[in-house]
């Protein structure tokens, strides 16, 4: 499904104890498909109770660079309003540092 160039990475945060995320899954997660080629996602999905969720998430990544993080989180604060708007940036930036140090090896 995925080609040989691509990498998968997890990024990893918290979210607030009464957020439905954080009940079911015990923290905020997103998969990351990257292209080592041009470091450019070309899939995502996220640990979330409604399919519009990570639907809408995946949307947000898909085509962007995993190197543009300021472009990326402006565009979560303009788009994104659920309540692990925080959680889902993080996570971002924590799949980003993952990355960064994967194709430094």
């Amino acid at each position: 499904m995925f080609q040989q160039n691509t990498v998968y990475i997890l990024g990893e945060s918290k979210t607030s104890s009464n957020n439905p995320i954080m009940q079911k899954y015990n923290g905020f997660f997103i998969g990351l498909v990257i292209n080592r080629e041009t470091d450019q996602i070309v899939d995502a999905e996220c640990s979330s109770t409604i399919a519009l969720t990570s639907s809408f998430i995946q949307s947000l990544f898909v085509g962007k660079s995993i190197l543009e993080v300021d472009h990326v989180l402006e565009e979560i604060e303009q788009r994104y309003f659920g309540s692990s708007q925080k959680a889902l940036m993080v996570a971002f930036k924590n799949a980003n540092i993952k990355y960064t140090q994967i194709m430094n090896k």
